[in-house]
């Protein structure tokens, strides 16, 4: 078959500000036809997600523990796509499969890259586009929450915490509290995703909130975010609270200082709270324990995929990750690719 050239998203510069929009840094251009080796498929990418680390790994270095990006290369991220050409004996060509070379229209995967989309689990395949494996190791591995939890979750609509705060009610917590910015997100919150309350931290006090909603306070802190979110949450811990420490929003978006809050240290000694920092490293075993009880879970009705789905090119894509990083969708943002 005659192979042309495809699309794919490069970055021209480092980011060296976290004001920086990464449509500033990003450009869509054509790359030299290739085809596949021996082993090898080439994939028509359909569903691109976009995930906040990524703006991240637009910095020259950055201590999340992933590549960053290479100026002048195409980026990668999640994405889901169809097999059109193969080479490879156990992915024939029509096969879906989700993979980590997107950012581009066509990608070539070899052996262990491309993963085929169970059939007739979810309603689509973008339903395996989702930020579960870090929300469930630190909601089950690191912050162990159970019946009678009284759970906090910062960032609650977005893709890793709405995912979060869901599994925690799956795992049978007497109570879920999401913090997010403005009513929509918060109705979001409450009724569609079934969490027992939600704070809007732009229009109400989140001290006053959480005395209301936690009148004993909260046992775990599942914090995305970070600065003034995670100082409230340490004012209202009950004995032995656990804190899973997953992200720095406040600091990465915008030139805040989310990532260095003001650590009241009696408060921690009194309450005995542990904080318990993690980063998810996407293994095998992670990966397997998330599926494994997402898609129970979805079946039982007890987990709702959480997202915003986008149409357009490649462009879009880039436009979108600036809109994920300003807080403008709710849940896994993602792009369903034209053509």
């Amino acid at each position: 078959m005659t192979v042309q050239g495809s699309s794919a998203v490069v970055l021209r510069a480092h980011r060296t500000d976290v004001a920086q929009p990464p449509s500033s840094l990003l450009e869509v251009v054509t790359l030299p036809p290739q085809e596949p080796a021996a082993g090898q498929v080439r994939v028509r990418n359909q569903f691109q997600q976009l995930i906040a680390a990524s703006g991240d790994l637009m910095f020259e270095t950055t201590q999340i523990p992933m590549p960053v990006y290479r100026v002048g290369e195409p980026l990668y991220g999640p994405a889901i796509g169809q097999v059109v050409e193969s080479r490879s004996d156990d992915l024939p060509v029509g096969t879906v499969v989700l993979h980590m070379s997107g950012w581009r229209e066509e990608s070539i995967l070899g052996p262990g890259e491309a993963f085929p989309v169970p059939e007739g689990v979810f309603p689509g395949p973008e339903y395996l586009l989702n930020q579960g494996v870090p929300a469930y190791h630190g909601i089950v591995d690191i912050a162990a929450v159970g019946e009678g939890d009284v759970v906090l979750v910062s960032g609650a609509a977005g893709g890793v915490g709405s995912m979060a705060a869901q599994i925690a009610k799956a795992r049978g917590a007497a109570r879920v509290i999401g913090i997010a910015g403005g009513p929509e997100k918060t109705r979001y919150l409450v009724n569609e995703l079934g969490l027992d309350a939600a704070i809007d931290y732009r229009n109400e006090d989140l001290d006053d909130r959480l005395t209301e909603l936690a009148p004993d306070g909260i046992t775990v802190f599942f914090d995305t975010i970070g600065g003034s979110q995670f100082e409230a949450a340490l004012r209202h811990t009950s004995f032995g609270a656990r804190f899973a420490l997953c992200g720095t929003l406040a600091g990465q978006i915008g030139g805040g200082d989310g990532g260095h809050p003001r650590f009241d240290i009696m408060t921690a000694l009194v309450h005995e709270v542990q904080i318990r920092p993690f980063s998810t490293k996407h293994t095998p075993d992670q990966i397997q324990a998330w599926n494994t009880h997402y898609a129970q879970w979805y079946a039982e009705g007890r987990i709702t995929f959480a997202q915003t789905l986008l149409e357009g090119d490649l462009q879009r894509v880039i436009s979108a990750q600036d809109e994920l990083l300003a807080g403008v969708h709710r849940g896994n943002v993602i792009v369903r690719l034209a053509g």
